[in-house]
């Protein structure tokens, strides 16, 4: 049985590059363009272990980067100085940048209508922000996909090693196992990612229900936050 998830947040190539320059603290336009290709390539596998739909553009830019990466290695042609030479990273930054632009203008934006529509005419004295006002497509600002994934990431990591193969009937379903953060959720506000993870000691189990978790998160059912980057993802039940 295979479990296939499509989510509207799923963001782009361009969004996991700038994820990884934040993560990393790299100066944009000086991007260690092997160690981000590697990282790159890890998050395309951990979408395959999901099985996320992979699209052409995110091969499309590991193949870019590959391209960039070997470009790289080759020797400076004789004879051109360094006012000369053409940076192979060149063409990426000042796409990554226009990207980036975009994104921040569309944010900005976004962040005018939502302040917009807090605003009544004088008439109105029974509005109350209230948490369940969020719209289903904003539950996940604070946090992002790849963020989830490298939560998820950590979790495969801390799952007993496994040194034979045996085949077994999966017992175990995206419905039942949303059904399970449920309950949990009731008897918690607040669960953390890790702690949810941490009781899971099947490998399929634990994929189920990350699949679970982003379906949840689709619906509007839970919201997940951060303190702070890279901090543990808090996850709680919508208003």
């Amino acid at each position: 049985m295979r479990y296939r998830v499509k989510l509207d947040i799923f963001e782009g190539p361009f969004d996991l590059l700038l994820f990884l320059i934040r993560k990393n603290e790299v100066d944009i336009f000086n991007i260690p363009i092997a160690e981000i290709t590697r990282q790159f390539l890890d998050y395309i596998e951990i979408m395959k272990i999901l099985d996320l739909d992979v699209a052409g553009d995110f091969i499309e830019m590991a193949a870019t980067l590959m391209n960039i990466k070997s470009r790289m290695l080759l020797p400076r042609p004789p004879g051109v100085s360094d006012e000369e030479y053409e940076d192979p990273r060149t063409e990426l930054v000042a796409r990554l940048l226009e990207y980036k632009r975009f994104k921040d203008a569309a944010l900005e934006l976004d962040t005018m209508e939502d302040n917009r529509r807090k605003v009544f005419p004088r008439r109105y004295f029974n509005y109350i922000t209230r948490e369940e006002e969020k719209e289903d497509d904003v539950l996940l600002d604070d946090v992002t996909l790849f963020d989830l994934m490298v939560a998820f990431r950590k979790a495969l990591d801390n799952m007993p090693k496994v040194v034979y193969h045996e085949v077994k009937k999966i017992e175990v379903t995206v419905e039942e196992q949303s059904e399970y953060i449920l309950k949990k959720l009731q008897d918690k506000k607040v669960l953390l990612f890790q702690e949810l993870m941490a009781e899971l000691k099947v490998k399929i189990v634990l994929i189920v229900t990350f699949i679970a978790l982003l379906e949840l998160c689709r619906s509007g059912k839970i919201v997940v936050r951060q303190s702070k980057v890279f901090d543990d993802i808090r996850i709680k039940k919508a208003a």
